[in-house]
Parts: C-alpha cells; structure tokens; sequence
C-alpha cells in the first residue's frame, strides 16, 4: 500500500529534479517518512488495544473473548453439532425442519483473523514480552 502511495510522489520528482543522485535521496526520504508513520500508527493502536484488554469493563475488555467464543460455536454448529443432530434424526427417522445454515466465508474471515491475533498473542509470551 505505500508503494502504491509513493509512486505518483516519485513520479514528481522525475519531472521537477534533473539530478539522479538528488532524486534518489527524496524518494528514498519519501519512503522512509511512509513507512515511519505506518508504524507509528500500528503503535498507537496497539497500545488501544493494551488499554482496552486492561479494561476493568466486560463490555470494554470482553469484546475479543466474545468474537472468539461467537465464532467457536459457529464454527462448532457447522461443522459439528449440525451434521450429528441430521444424522442422528435421520437415524432415528425423525423429521426435523431445515437447520440454520451460516455464511462460512464471513465467520472464517473473522475467526481465521483472531486465531491470527492469538497466534501473535502465544509468540509474545513465548518470548516473554508479556505476562
């Protein structure tokens, strides 16, 4: 992504610099700027999200437990508890209506993203940069 931001700003420089050494210089600083504030960014949010997880208030701290609790028995229901339930009242031959079905795609966007987190979350304490 900052690529596709640094790129019309070295353009720029090609038609207002003559010297190549020049030019390299301020695309070289250009980019170095980007990517400083990139990462600044990513540091503000992540002490965002330390304040927030220390956060007395299940309603302030308790929103990633209950995405990842959500997903869990979404994921759970699907792949689990839905076909068991089909295949036992099948066996049973008793009839059951249509069980729900959830829009997957969405649910693993979000789960995989969490399990992403927490994977992080483990190396950190691994390492022991956290408690």
């Amino acid at each position: 992504m900052i690529q596709a931001l640094i790129g019309p700003v070295t353009g720029l420089l090609d038609k207002f610099i003559e010297d190549k050494d020049q030019k390299a210089k301020l695309a070289h600083e250009v980019a170095t700027m980007a990517q400083n504030h990139a990462q600044e960014l990513a540091k503000g949010q992540l002490e965002i999200n330390k304040a927030e997880a220390q956060h007395r208030s299940i309603f302030v701290a308790g929103w990633r437990p209950f995405i990842g609790w959500t997903c869990g028995i979404a994921l759970a229901w699907h792949f689990v508890l839905a076909p068991l339930t089909m295949f036992a009242c099948g066996a049973m031959e008793i009839y059951i209506p249509d069980l729900p079905v959830f829009d997957m795609d969405s649910l693993m966007t979000v789960l995989l993203g969490m399990l992403g987190l927490g994977g992080l979350r483990t190396v950190e304490k691994v390492k022991g940069l956290t408690k």
